[in-house]
């Protein structure tokens, strides 16, 4: 998290300051990121479009494989992030035909559980969409959309049964996200919907997109980026997933995971940066100052006292209590239900959907 080191704190470069870190690239994550269902989260499109204007380039990664490159661009540029492209967006669609040429013949049959995002995909890719099982579909590719229902389910069960190490066809999903943001609140995700399927066939399916490194290696060599910093609300998908890349990352709390979810996450899923929002980009990053039993963040402080982890001081933002709570433990070498944990530690007074 950040830099660690003793003695006096100075804040320092700012996570989006390229001249100082060699950033060249953000890669952002969408749901809980830049928007909670149609509309745009907060100081999201200003600092990409600061971001942009600093001449750092900007590409998106999605989970979500109910929409095209082309449909999430548009969306994009009405929010006003006006030159998104979509070869600017890397969908979990797209990583899935990775895995799916390499598994069944060209041109074969393939049966979409999904929207339009994916059906665009497998067909672009040179395969023939089915939504029956009594079409002998060589595989099953599932992903979210909102009219995703029972009878697409049950399809998919019927073309599964058999184990694939029995002769079975392959099953790959594009992400097992359990939630998706809207401007409503959480709803369930296609993780939901590939559990279902998996409770009536007994199988694991494959998985495409995050947290799998496929889909981050595709955005790094789509956009030539040398020193990529990835952008996300999840700590399981996002964080994790850029963690295996070897990509730094912000995890921003405008989406799903929030301050007591920080201090609980195990050591693959830990970001570079926590952020409040992506105004944040932009502010110096202070360093973690560890004093004996004290870890501070600037006025921030914390003191792990045996099994307790108190606050010593609130200072002035709040977003440093969660930053010097979670650097202290996870420095610790302890597990969270290690601790008693004041309160005040994993309050969250920060924007969420």
């Amino acid at each position: 998290m950040g830099l660690f080191r003793r003695g006096a704190s100075t804040s320092d470069r700012s996570p989006a300051d390229a001249p100082l870190t060699g950033v060249d690239a953000l890669l952002a994550d969408l749901d809980g990121v830049v928007y909670a269902g149609a509309g745009s989260l907060p100081y999201a499109v200003e600092s990409l479009n600061r971001a942009a204007a600093d001449g750092i380039g900007l590409g998106y990664i999605t989970n979500n494989a109910a929409r095209t490159d082309a449909t999430v661009a548009a969306h994009l540029r009405e929010l006003g992030l006006a030159d998104t492209k979509p070869d600017d967006v890397v969908t979990s669609p797209q990583a899935a035909m990775r895995l799916l040429r390499d598994r069944i013949a060209p041109g074969s049959t393939v049966l979409v559980v999904g929207g339009d995002g994916l059906v665009v995909e497998v067909q672009k890719a040179g395969f023939t969409v089915t939504r029956s099982a009594d079409d002998a579909p060589a595989a099953v590719v599932q992903g979210f959309a909102p009219e995703v229902g029972w009878k697409d389910l049950a399809e998919a069960a019927y073309a599964l049964a058999l184990p694939e190490d029995e002769g079975g066809i392959p099953w790959i999903a594009t992400n097992t996200d359990w939630t998706l943001p809207q401007s409503r609140g959480i709803a369930p995700g296609n993780g939901t919907l590939v559990s279902a399927v998996h409770t009536a066939v007994g199988r694991l399916a494959t998985v495409a997109g995050k947290p799998e490194t496929p889909i981050f290696h595709e955005a790094v060599a789509r956009f030539g980026a040398q020193h990529p910093l990835f952008l996300g609300d999840r700590l399981d998908t996002d964080i994790a997933g850029a963690q295996a890349a070897g990509i730094p990352s912000a995890l921003v709390l405008t989406g799903i995971d929030r301050p007591k979810h920080l201090l609980a996450a195990p050591a693959h899923s830990r970001p570079t940066y926590i952020l409040e929002d992506l105004r944040q980009l932009f502010d110096p990053y202070p360093e973690t100052v560890v004093d004996g039993d004290v870890t501070r963040v600037r006025e921030a402080a914390v003191r792990i006292d045996g099994a307790d982890l108190r606050l010593v001081s609130a200072g002035a933002q709040p977003i440093d209590v969660v930053r010097a709570a979670a650097a202290a433990v996870w420095a610790s070498g302890r597990a969270i239900f290690g601790f008693r944990v004041d309160e005040a530690l994993y309050a969250d007074p920060f924007h969420r959907p």
